[in-house]
């Protein structure tokens, strides 16, 4: 196989968008569209990508990091010049280049080689990749000969009546071998309106020294969406949704209504899992097998085992074991770990803890800096007091111990294994094994108070009338 460059174009600064953000760093589906961009030519194993950057060049260099080569593109004066700034990369070289932009996040692997392999079969200079448009407004238009090569491709501006009748357009993706690419560019001028460098020109000079240009069709024009405008980018955020949601149903996945179900890119989801509606899934999210996870449910950077339910819940970056529970209306906060079979309940916090197997936080409990061990039992309205002002403190409590109903812990301290701790209690020290733990006031009745009360307000009510 010929070596595979993909240059990518994401200088552009995108006024269009207003936008603080850089343009190509707008996401899609949880994703920068550029992220989607350079994803797709690793897939279709491209050996070398460049990506060209200008504004917010930092941003994304940040983002994609050792995954591209890099070059500036200081002034943006088209996109034939944009390419012609990786020549310091790419010139000379041997193998089939790409130009692919950085904002058009719908693109597939699948496509993408499919346009590399029809180029090298072709033996062609110049591959377009192209679409069928029942409207081609305002795009270039593929012009074809008799025999099905490509001619040349005619802006809607320069398109004479039957020109302008042709449905099949320009995407704005090409394939290129890489020494004529460069050659050409040196040839490119900027006698046009916008005083620019078009890419499109190349196809041109290619055509005037008789070598073969060729179109490969996509199926779907949407696949080529390139985003310009807020407008554009909800409609990307809707089909890579679809996308996403096909895939994972095709995959055994049940959602009740994909519709108003948000999965992004990278999710991961076991078969005879249900997804009710109004569920958001994002980030490095894995979820297991026979999960039930219920509607309006977030789930962020988490991994989920089998057999979970999560009932209108909020999990980040944390991990629930095989056969647990949450919800409704509780919070997985970063770093918890719910081990097999635990059961927290509705109205609970979890932050930084861990929850041993089968242990229970029925209701408005809050758990933060802990060590829980197995069968453990947390009363409503359990307080881990783990913050003194200037530090976190941890709590541990061990296996099969029982906290009442209404218990501070005031970390740090330790309660030990088979303890019970009755309820209302503030515990600042540690408890031993096998041992009861009260730590309350002891009740005091003060008979007669209500009517000593009454009578005293009785009698000023009557002082301030005289």
């Amino acid at each position: 196989m010929n070596q595979r460059y993909a240059v990518v174009l994401a200088a552009g600064q995108g006024t269009r968008m207003k936008s603080k953000l850089y343009k190509v760093m707008h996401p899609v589906a949880g994703k920068p569209m550029v992220g989607h961009v350079v994803e797709q030519a690793e897939k279709a194993q491209a050996d070398q990508i460049v990506t060209i950057v200008g504004v917010g060049a930092e941003t994304v260099q940040s983002y994609l990091g050792d995954r591209c080569d890099y070059v500036l593109q200081e002034e943006q004066l088209g996109t034939a010049h944009a390419v012609l700034q990786a020549k310091e990369v790419l010139e000379g070289k041997e193998g089939t280049t790409m130009v692919v932009c950085g904002d058009t996040p719908l693109l597939t692997a699948e496509t993408l080689d499919s346009v590399y392999r029809f180029h090298e079969e072709k033996g062609a200079k110049a591959t377009i990749l192209s679409a069928h448009s029942e409207d081609p407004t305002g795009y270039g238009r593929i012009i074809r000969g008799a025999n099905g090569e490509v001619e040349k491709i005619v802006e809607q501006k320069d398109a004479t009546p039957e020109e302008a009748a042709v449905k099949e357009i320009n995407t704005g993706t090409y394939c290129f071998d890489n020494r004529a690419l460069f050659e050409a560019l040196a040839q490119v001028g900027n006698d046009n309106a916008q005083g620019e460098y078009y890419l499109p020109d190349v196809i041109e000079i290619l055509k005037k020294q008789n070598e073969v240009v060729t179109a490969f069709q996509l199926e779907d024009q949407d696949d080529a969406l390139g985003v310009n405008d807020r407008v554009a980018l909800s409609q990307a955020e809707r089909l890579m949704r679809e996308r996403i949601n096909k895939k994972h149903m095709k995959n055994g996945v049940t959602l009740i209504d994909p519709a108003a179900t948000y999965i992004e890119s990278d999710v991961v989801i076991g078969s005879d899992t249900v997804v009710e509606p109004g569920v958001y899934l994002k980030g490095d999210t894995v979820i297991g097998e026979d999960c039930l996870i219920q509607a309006h449910s977030v789930i962020v950077d988490s991994t989920i085992g089998n057999g979970v339910t999560i009932t209108s819940s909020t999990i980040e970056q944390s991990v629930m074991g095989d056969g647990s529970d949450i919800g409704p209306n509780s919070h997985l906060r970063p770093q918890s770990v719910l081990k097999e079979g635990v059961h927290v309940g509705n109205f609970v916090e979890v932050k930084k803890s861990t929850i041993g197997r089968h242990s229970k936080a029925g209701h408005l409990t809050y758990i933060g800096d802990a060590e829980i061990g197995e069968h453990v039992n947390l009363g409503c309205g359990t307080v881990f007091v783990n913050y003194d002002g200037k530090k976190k403190h941890k709590t541990v409590v061990k296996d099969n111990a029982f906290i009442g109903c209404n218990t501070n812990l005031i970390a740090p301290v330790t309660v030990e294994a088979d303890t019970y701790i009755a309820a209302g209690s503030t515990i600042t020290d540690d408890v031993p094994e096998d041992a009861l733990a009260i730590a309350r006031a002891r009740q005091v009745n003060k008979e007669g108070y209500v009517s000593k009360r009454l009578q005293k307000a009785e009698e000023r009510q009557s002082e301030s009338q005289k």
